[in-house]
Formats: structure tokens, C-alpha cells, sequence
């Protein structure tokens, strides 16, 4: 059984056919790239898994149980976590208190325990292996707006895997980076391949496929076609499209 399974998404807004009979599977273990051509329905797809939209029709299974239909925290309770291509971080805190304010533990004591963050010591320990983890150790002081971009993406994620997620969804993580940047991005996603399921929508063909087992391409609202990067890149429709050049 895989992980993560959605079977038969469909979603429409008004009169417009966003996503039409989407089935994708994510086995536990691997990373899965989803891709596609602006405007094929991959961030509605991805939202829709996530929990932000509902389907009209279709199922989503996490770890076998159905989760159709719930709320993006209560999603994430069960241990799915997921970035965002605009990034969603509180720019006036410190890299530390970002990741801090996402531990299960501070959460679970509300936000009123912000103030007393200081005193909580095994949080704090937690929180700056987090950022040590994505490479950012030494920065845990360090305002969030004052981080570079390509720090900021990895504070996102950090922020992410403060959940203790089992899956992690990533949202066009490469989005704004230069190849400095992407290069030390795919170092860290490579690392944590090894101790998470991981999904990425990403525009930049190159990085998907050298870091993922397994990828989906959508357009149209559709799965035209899945399979590993050797797989793909012999693909007659992924040859024949501009996606077919890149890879």
C-alpha cells in the first residue's frame, strides 16, 4: 500500500475543469516530482492534496486512512507537512522562533507560550538542531527578513520538518534561487530523501530530475504520463514538449 494515495480528483471552480480523474501514488521512502506546464493544474492538484481545497470528486489516503476533505492543520496533525512557493515565514522573529512556534510541543501550549519561549530549553534545543539540520546553524538569532533568499527557503522548510512530518510536500522549491542557491538546495533535499517521503512541484527539470525515484506529469487537469527520469526522458509526449528539451 502506498503512503499517500489520491484517486480520481476532480476539482472545478465555476465552469473552468481544474483537475479531471487525477490518481497519484506516493510510496513510502522515495521522492515523487510532480511537473508540468504553467497553467496544467499542478498547485491546484498539490492544494487539493494538501487539504487547502476540497475535491468535488475523489479520495485522498494518508497511511490508509481517508482524509478527503480535512483541514490543512488537521492534515498536518497526522504527520503531512508541506511549503509554499510564496514563502510563509514571520519575517519580524528570529530563525529560531520561527522553527520554535512550529514544534508540536509549543503548539500544543498555545501561542500565549511565546513570551515564555526563553525558559524552554529542550524546545530550543529542538528548534536549533532543526536549523543546523537544513544549514542554517549560527543563524538562530538572526531576523527571518535578514536571512538571504536561499536561507529563507531552507528556514521554510525547517519550519516545516519542526512538525515531525512522515511526508513532506514542497512546493517549487527553487523558485527565485540562483544556481548557488539551488545547487545547496538539492544538497539538502538529497539529505533528507533519506529519512522522509518527499513530494515536489518544480519547474526546474534539471534539479527534478536528478533527486527524484519517481515523477508525474499533469496537464490539462490530467496524468499524461508517469514513470522514473530514464523512463520519462523516452517518453513520446515528454519528448515531443518543451518539458521533453529540458529533460
Amino acid at each position: 500500500m502506498a503512503l499517500f494515495e489520491a484517486t480520481q480528483l476532480h476539482k472545478r471552480f465555476g465552469d473552468n475543469v481544474v483537475l479531471e480523474s487525477i490518481s497519484l501514488a506516493f510510496e513510502e521512502g522515495q521522492l515523487n516530482g510532480i511537473m508540468g506546464p504553467n497553467g496544467a493544474g499542478k498547485t491546484t492538484c498539490f492544494n487539493v492534496l494538501t487539504g487547502r481545497y476540497k475535491p468535488d470528486r475523489g479520495t485522498v489516503k494518508f497511511a490508509g486512512e481517508d482524509i478527503t476533505g480535512l483541514s490543512p492543520r488537521e492534515i498536518a496533525c497526522k504527520g503531512v507537512s508541506r511549503s509554499f512557493q510564496i514563502m510563509n515565514l514571520f519575517d519580524d522573529d528570529s530563525a529560531l522562533d520561527n522553527v520554535l512556534i512550529a514544534l508540536p510541543s509549543v503548539r500544543a501550549k498555545g501561542y500565549s507560550m511565546a513570551s515564555d519561549l526563553g525558559r524552554d530549553s529542550a524546545a530550543h534545543d529542538e528548534a536549533a538542531a532543526i536549523l543546523a539540520r537544513v544549514g542554517l546553524a549560527g543563524k538562530e538569532r538572526v531576523q527571518a527578513e535578514s536571512l538571504s533568499y536561499g536561507e529563507r527557503r531552507a528556514l521554510e522548510i525547517g519550519v516545516a520538518l519542526a512538525a515531525r512530518p512522515r511526508l513532506l510536500f514542497l512546493d517549487e522549491p527553487t523558485a527565485g534561487l540562483g544556481s548557488e542557491g539551488t545547487a545547496r538546495l538539492a544538497e539538502l533535499i538529497a539529505e533528507l530523501k533519506r529519512q522522509l517521503t518527499i513530494v515536489i512541484i518544480e519547474h526546474d527539470m534539471h534539479f527534478l530530475f536528478s533527486l527524484a525515484d519517481r515523477i508525474s506529469v499533469i496537464h490539462w487537469g490530467q496524468v499524461i504520463a508517469q514513470g522514473d527520469p530514464d523512463g520519462l526522458r523516452d517518453n513520446p509526449w515528454v519528448q515531443r514538449s518543451n518539458l521533453g528539451a529540458v529533460a
